[in-house]
C-alpha cells in the first residue's frame, strides 16, 4: 500500500502575480515568524497577519505609484508646517503572539523623537506609527475579508490613524477604544480638508506627472499660510 506524503514547499517559492493576494489560514505565531524569515526583507510583497490568518500581497505598479505620491504629499504638508517626522515606509510592525503588518506607508509625527535612529521597532517599548496609509486599488484582487485582516492587524498594534485610499476616495479611520471609526477630518492635520485635497492631488499627478503635481501642491500650501 502506497501512502501519499504531502509535499510542502517554502512560501518564498510561491509565484504571485502583481495585484494578487495569497491567504494562509490557521497560521501560528511561530509559523508566521518563520515565514517572515523565509521571505526576507528584499521582496516586493507585503504581509498582514491577524487572528491566525496571513495575507501576502504583491502590489500593482499603480498601487506603488499612488502610495509614493501620498507619502510625498504628507511630507510636503509637514514641511510647510515646519513639523518634524520620521518616515518608516513599509517596515514590519509586530505585536508578539498577536499581529503583524507592513503598511503601504507610515509616519511617526507626534512620536518621532521616540524612533530617531532606530533600525528596529519593538512595540513592547516603542509606540506604533502615528499615521499609516493603506491602499486598495481598483483592479487588484482584493476582498473585504483581506481589508478586514489588515485593519485588524492595525487595531492590534494600536495605530491611532489610518488613511485608506480606495478608487479615488480617501477614508480616515481613527482608533477609539477597541475599534476604528470613520472621521471627516484628520487630527494630524486638523486645519486641512485632507479627504478632499489628497485625492485631487493624486488625480493631478496622473494628469501632469508626479513632480509637477507636487510643485503645484507645495505652491498651494504656501498660499494657505
Amino acid at each position: 500500500m502506497t501512502i501519499a506524503t504531502p509535499v510542502v514547499k517554502p512560501v518564498s517559492q510561491m509565484e504571485l502575480a502583481p495585484g494578487s493576494i495569497a491567504t494562509l489560514k490557521e497560521v501560528t505565531w511561530q509559523e508566521f515568524a518563520e515565514i517572515l524569515a523565509e521571505l526576507g526583507e528584499r521582496r516586493n510583497s507585503r504581509i498582514a497577519y491577524s487572528e491566525g490568518k496571513l495575507e501576502i500581497m504583491v502590489p500593482l505598479p499603480e498601487h506603488e505609484r499612488t502610495k509614493i505620491v501620498i507619502a510625498d504629499l504628507v511630507k510636503a504638508i509637514l514641511r510647510s508646517q515646519r513639523r518634524n517626522w520620521e518616515p518608516l515606509g513599509s517596515s514590519t510592525f509586530k505585536r508578539e503572539e498577536v499581529a503583524g503588518i507592513e503598511p503601504d506607508e507610515c509616519f511617526y509625527i507626534q512620536n518621532q523623537q521616540a524612533v530617531i535612529g532606530k533600525d528596529r521597532i519593538d512595540l513592547n517599548i516603542d509606540p506604533p506609527p502615528d499615521l499609516a496609509i493603506m491602499l486598495r486599488i481598483a483592479g487588484a484582487i482584493e476582498s473585504d475579508v483581506t481589508s478586514k485582516t489588515r485593519t485588524q492587524a492595525y487595531l492590534a498594534i494600536k495605530v491611532p490613524e489610518i488613511w485608506i485610499y480606495d478608487s479615488g476616495k480617501l477614508k480616515i479611520s481613527l482608533l477609539q477604544g477597541d475599534r476604528y471609526i470613520e472621521s471627516e477630518t484628520s487630527p494630524t492635520f486638523p486645519n486641512l480638508a485632507i479627504r478632499e485635497i489628497i485625492p485631487k492631488a493624486i488625480e493631478r499627478a496622473k494628469q501632469i506627472g508626479t513632480s509637477q503635481a507636487l510643485l503645484e501642491f507645495e505652491d498651494w500650501l504656501s498660499q494657505q499660510k
